[in-house]
């Protein structure tokens, strides 16, 4: 998959893709990595340092190791590739 051969490239040691069902929430929590998603098809909303972006097919989301966020999935799910450093 050329895109995780991209996040390679930037230094993601590791990706895979995941897949969540329709509306699937994640409460506040952190990564001890700095992590990228990539958004393959559906959507996630993420919400990090009070602001809340909606993140559709070929988005990108980063989020720093230890930032506190949450996201929920869209009404048709997300599946979504993940790099973490």
């Amino acid at each position: 998959m050329k895109l995780a051969q991209s996040l390679k490239q930037e230094g993601f040691r590791e990706t895979y893709v995941w897949q969540d069902p329709p509306n699937t929430p994640y409460p506040d929590h952190t990564h001890a990595t700095e992590t990228a998603h990539i958004i393959l098809s559906g959507e996630m909303t993420l919400t990090m340092c009070g602001k809340s972006q909606r993140y559709g097919a070929g988005g990108r989301c980063d989020v720093p190791a230890g930032a506190v966020h949450s996201a929920e999935m869209g009404p048709d799910g997300c599946r979504y590739l993940i790099g973490e450093r």
